[in-house]
């Protein structure tokens, strides 16, 4: 889940066009510097705050089954913030670990106005600077409308909207937060699945299989073996393969898509040359 989430980040902030150069496409110079801030002011934070977090989880999980040790994670990562200077205990996993949990704190909280505030007030600073001293008024004599010509200098000014930006990077920047939370968290249904399975197939082995077992009647042993038999085939792997691809779908269309995928562009129309007709007519 961790890793799913890294490589998440890497395709949205790395791969994918910029959603400011979107919204506003005078506020991307011919350089590429958009690209650089989002390095440097979503990329990094957002890998900071992620992997102070979950890949602390990931570590702890992975020592905890090097050492078998009995500490209860739940408990660390919950008063990881309630009180992150107490003493952990029978819960210490290795040397180090209070300090190192106080420093990943501290990254976790200082990622988040990472995130938020420096991208506007750069952007605004930059489309501020490209733009300074291109604005003219309006002459009497001329035969162009500025307010209609597309390239013209005023609407280039009056396109970039500070207010709106700043309110896409903080739902941005909240969506990120809460995604990470949820999306991680949603891998604890795996668990509670394979718990169910494991229960059922324990009920029906006990309370079908061995009870029927236990008569010397060869008809009541045919019976509940066909019942067992039926019950493995149909309901527990039925169970699991439906799980299986609903769990799929929901994180590829839902997590994976979903920090990345725009759904833009133009719709698709296939070569028909009855097309073609109806248009030269």
């Amino acid at each position: 889940g961790i890793t799913k989430s890294q490589f998440h980040v890497a395709m949205g902030k790395l791969c994918m066009r910029d959603i400011y150069a979107q919204l506003r496409g005078s506020v991307r110079d011919k350089k590429g510097c958009w690209f650089i801030t989002r390095i440097r002011y979503q990329f990094i934070p957002q890998m900071i705050f992620l992997n102070s977090l979950f890949g602390y989880l990931a570590l702890l999980i992975v020592v905890k089954w090097c050492t078998g040790s009995q500490a209860d994670l739940y408990h660390v990562m919950i008063y990881m913030f309630l009180s992150p200077t107490d003493d952990l205990g029978e819960n210490q996993l290795f040397w180090g670990q209070r300090p190192l949990q106080i420093l990943l704190l501290l990254l976790a909280i200082v990622a988040v106005p990472w995130m938020l505030f420096p991208k506007p007030f750069i952007l605004r600073k930059r489309h501020t600077e490209r733009f300074q001293g291109r604005t003219y008024g309006m002459l009497g004599t001329s035969e162009i409308d500025l307010d209609v010509e597309p390239d013209s200098a005023r609407q280039h000014v009056e396109d970039f909207n500070f207010s709106e930006i700043f309110v896409h990077q903080m739902i941005h920047s909240i969506e990120f937060i809460l995604g990470a939370v949820s999306n991680t968290a949603s891998y604890l249904r795996l668990w509670a699945l394979s718990l169910a399975h494991s229960e059922l197939s324990t009920v029906f082995y006990e309370k079908v299989l061995l009870l029927a077992w236990g008569y010397e009647n060869i008809v009541i042993r045919l019976l509940g073996l066909a019942v067992f038999a039926f019950a493995t085939a149909f309901i527990l792997l039925m169970m699991e393969t439906l799980s299986a691809f609903l769990h799929a779908l929901r994180l590829h269309w839902v997590e994976f898509q979903g920090k990345f995928y725009h759904g833009d562009g133009y719709k698709f129309r296939p070569f028909s040359f009855a097309t073609l007709s109806n248009e030269d007519d």
